[in-house]
């Protein structure tokens, strides 16, 4: 079973879409001990970083969402991405610190947000050359464990993994056949 974490920052009927065409079985919860239960967890996101980790904390996911990763995949989409790192200076506020890296404005000569369809550079074949859709402003810098980037001036980062933990920048959920492969096979085992 999936965990779609519910606490109103995200793209959630996207989410349902995509796992419902890919037939896994989900749950849309804010409840810990319901999200304890999960194999997998998804943690998306859409809005303000400071807000986003503040409304995690004050719900009490924060606690377990730190104990399911010591065992469970937990998959950050878009701000769910960056909520996994460490601090971000939207909202000068601390994330869940399972990846290292933080989080800043992107400083690019292009049109920020960062909107529309780029190509993700990995040398994982799963990632390589596919074309994913992202809206953001905001990209981790310093991060390890990067496996795929897009060049938006900068380079930046796309996906990032660690061992259970998978952090997708762009939404896979509104990227076609390409992103749907990617989400599965970042609920399957990742990259």
């Amino acid at each position: 079973m999936i965990g779609i974490v519910d606490y109103s920052l995200g793209n959630i009927q996207n989410i349902k879409n995509a796992l419902e065409k890919l037939e896994f079985p989900y749950i849309l919860s804010g409840n810990p001990a319901e999200l304890r239960d999960c194999d997998v967890i998804i943690l998306p996101g859409v809005g303000h970083f400071g807000s986003a980790a503040g409304t995690i904390n004050a719900l009490g996911i924060k606690d377990a969402l730190l104990e399911i990763a010591a065992s469970k995949r937990i998959i950050g989409i878009c701000l769910g991405m960056q909520l996994l790192f460490e601090s971000s200076e939207e909202g000068n506020a601390k994330g869940l610190g399972l990846l290292k890296g933080h989080v800043r404005k992107i400083d690019t000569p292009h049109v920020i947000p960062h909107l529309g369809w780029n190509t993700l550079e990995s040398s994982k074949a799963a990632l390589e050359g596919k074309d994913v859709y992202f809206i953001h402003n905001y990209m981790v810098e310093d991060a390890k464990d990067i496996v795929a980037t897009s060049e938006y001036g900068p380079q930046v980062p796309a996906v990032a993994q660690k061992d259970n933990i998978i952090g997708i920048q762009f939404h896979p959920e509104k990227s076609g056949d390409a992103g749907l492969k990617i989400l599965e096979q970042a609920i399957l085992g990742g990259f």
